[in-house]
């Protein structure tokens, strides 16, 4: 479940909680393995258990659509948000089917999941037995032990605001993991990874929606500024640059109100910035002023989500087009030359790297 649709999803995920049936089949497939490659993970339409994984194979230019069903003989389940692999097992974190599946990254198969979870968003790896699960809609960070699939604890997250809970991303400099809070928030807090509590928070713009660690040890936070008629207001959304030795903003760049800058990511070398905003924009780390144009139009396409090959370099896009259709990515060279696009499930919004 992306930023663009959560307003209203929200209120939804609120007044229901849904249930994914999951529906076993015996039409397995067997795939040839790809060493490297690109997932893209699909959240499909809320409540309609139609999300889906994609694998590309950027060597041969070859693309596999629904390859978790093929591979497992039952659906992926109701919007996934994001995977990351670690332990060579690739983790896919399906939002309102309250799961965590775990895979194996050549076969597609499941090798395990993690359930009963309120609305995971995110999963970051702190060692072999100890992950956080980001939520939305609750003021908690589940602890999971990844060797046994199982809940251990949980992190309770002060001070959200309205008392809603949202949690987003994360990203870790040494025992720290820094969480971005999101919805309806304007928070980004410290996580003790040795005491498994928050240990300080910063406020910074409303709705911080991505985050990035730089090669100086900056964080770096892109906020949309919330919508209209929202009760914690409306503004205009802004990069923030935060140092952490001193776990404060040390440099800050403002969007036009209006904007919606969104997937923030970051190079391999950790010094170029890249994020949406309608097209796809790059900045050096240590430019003084937002960049004058894009490197990539917008050719009245919906970008929707981002990637930056940690190889090539080359820039990927995914074009929701609908919302209801197959999505498109664009596949461009680092210096914004189109090289190659393929379809794949609806609204791909994620993408993980398997190097």
């Amino acid at each position: 479940m992306q930023q663009k649709l959560i307003g209203f999803f929200g209120i939804l995920l609120l007044l229901c909680n849904s249930c994914m049936k999951w529906d076993y089949g015996d039409d397995i497939t067997d795939f040839d393995v790809v060493a490297k490659g690109l997932f893209v993970v699909c959240e499909g339409n809320f409540q309609y258990g139609n999300a889906t994984l994609s694998f590309y194979d950027p060597a041969n230019n070859q693309i596999e659509n629904e390859i978790f069903f093929r591979a497992n003989g039952m659906k992926l389940g109701d919007v996934a948000q994001s995977m990351t692999i670690y332990d060579n097992k690739g983790w896919i974190v399906v939002n309102n089917s309250h799961v965590v599946f775990a895979i194996d990254p050549d076969t597609y198969r499941e090798v395990g999941r993690i359930e009963n979870l309120t609305s995971p968003r995110y999963i970051h790896f702190i060692s072999d037995e100890k992950a956080y699960v980001t939520q939305i809609w609750d003021n908690r960070i589940t602890i999971i032990n990844p060797k046994t699939y199982s809940i251990t604890g949980y992190i309770e997250v002060p001070d959200m605001d309205f008392g809603l809970g949202s949690t987003e991303q994360m990203v870790q400099s040494g025992r720290y993991v820094y969480c971005n809070c999101w919805s309806y928030q304007n928070r980004i807090i410290k996580i003790d990874t040795e005491t498994d509590t928050v240990s300080d928070s910063l406020t910074v713009g409303i709705q911080p929606n991505s985050i990035a660690l730089d090669a100086f040890n900056r964080l770096w936070v892109i906020t949309d500024g919330g919508i209209e008629g929202s009760p914690l207001g409306f503004e205009a959304g802004a990069l923030y640059c935060i140092d952490l030795s001193s776990f404060s903003i040390v440099k800050s760049f403002s969007f036009k109100t209006g904007d919606q800058p969104s997937e923030l990511q970051i190079s391999k070398d950790g010094e170029t910035l890249f994020w949406l905003n309608g097209d796809v924009w790059k900045m050096n780390v240590n430019a003084s002023a937002l960049p004058a144009y894009p490197i990539i139009e917008d050719k009245q396409t919906k970008y929707y989500g981002l990637t930056v090959s940690p190889e090539t370099g080359d820039i990927y896009v995914a074009d929701a087009i609908d919302y209801s259709q197959q999505g498109i990515v664009y596949r461009f060279s680092k210096e914004g030359e189109l090289l190659d696009s393929f379809y794949v499930g609806i609204t791909p919004g994620a993408f993980c790297w398997k190097n």
